[in-house]
């Protein structure tokens, strides 16, 4: 039977080890070879080829995807894999970014000689400054931690999260140098939640057309609920003469009528609306219109164009269905 806060020390421990291996990492952040190793790859025409075996290759493999994710064109390529026919992914404008915490990793010091050869840039990321491939690369970027999370020394901890601190640090300092932009991110993440919330805009999630919600402003209560519960979307759009948007009449104003006692066949929409309701263009992106409702605490919109004619609607389930939410 485990003891549970024996368990929650040991947690606790590692923590603290971690967090001061990444307090350590700010003198190499701070050393002249981060700014010339991001400024080699800002420069670089080619791609960021990232190696690593073991657990550096796993770190190495999401290093590479935040790099092409923010936008520097990078990709991981196995070391053992390379010396077997994917060495040719590489070409003259690549830059390679090889990472081993003891920096003596057989299967990248076998590469580095047909690679040096042909000319390719190589920085290297280590715990060592002394190691074979901190010396053999052009540049190297330290990554040493004054110990392992692991009380054997034994399983890589520490040093990986470092490593991959480190690289987030370059993906970042790249994307704000080169004003990378969340339309740019949008271009690279097209699916997925994270896509739809950066590219579905109001016009693609709004009720269009006939399916509006929309009432004249001089008809009684009791046909604009007729509305309402047509459209399915707990409210409806009141226009003028014009079909110009004059307020809005939803589920709430109706439980607010009947408390009042007012007569649902007598009296006109306009008298119980609620005037200056707010809205939104079509041209806008969808989770910015759900950032309306959150901040308004409304359920739902009335989408106009530029002379306040409404040209759609829509309400939370449809931020849900189309996955914004």
């Amino acid at each position: 039977m485990t003891d549970a806060n024996q368990m929650r020390t040991w947690g606790r421990k590692v923590i603290d080890i971690e967090m001061q291996a990444l307090d350590n990492l700010y003198q190499y952040v701070d050393s002249p070879e981060f700014a010339e190793a991001c400024e080699m790859i800002y420069r670089c025409s080619g791609k960021i080829i990232v190696m690593g075996m073991g657990k550096s290759g796993h770190i190495g493999n999401k290093i590479s995807a935040t790099l092409a994710s923010t936008g520097t064109p990078a990709f991981f390529v196995h070391p053992g894999e390379a010396s077997h026919g994917d060495l040719g992914v590489i070409s003259h404008n690549d830059i390679v970014l090889a990472i081993s915490n003891s920096g003596e990793s057989h299967e990248i010091l076998t590469l580095m000689p047909v690679i040096k050869r042909q000319g390719i840039p190589v920085i290297s990321m280590t715990g060592n400054p002394e190691s074979t491939m901190a010396k053999l690369a052009q540049l190297h970027l330290c990554i040493k931690v004054p110990e392992e999370a692991c009380p054997l020394g034994l399983a890589p901890t520490s040093s990986t999260t470092a490593t991959l601190v480190m690289g987030d640090a370059i993906a970042i300092a790249l994307l704000q140098a080169k004003g990378f932009t969340k339309d740019d991110f949008a271009l690279s993440h097209p699916g997925g939640a994270l896509g739809r919330k950066l590219l579905l805009k109001v016009e693609n999630v709004m009720h269009k057309d006939q399916d509006i919600p929309l009432v004249h402003h001089d008809i009684c209560i009791t046909d604009a609920l007729y509305e309402i519960s047509k459209k399915g979307l707990g409210m409806t759009a009141v226009v003028d003469a014009d079909n110009k948007l004059v307020g809005i009449f939803t589920d709430g104003d109706l439980r607010r009528v009947i408390d009042a006692d007012v007569n649902l066949r007598t009296t006109r929409i306009a008298d119980v609306m609620t005037r200056n309701c707010i809205t939104v263009k079509a041209n806008i992106l969808a989770a910015e219109a759900l950032k309306v409702m959150d901040d308004r605490s409304i359920n739902g919109l009335i989408v106009v164009d530029a002379d306040n004619r409404p040209v759609g609607a829509l309400n939370m389930l449809d931020m849900v269905n189309a996955g914004v939410m």
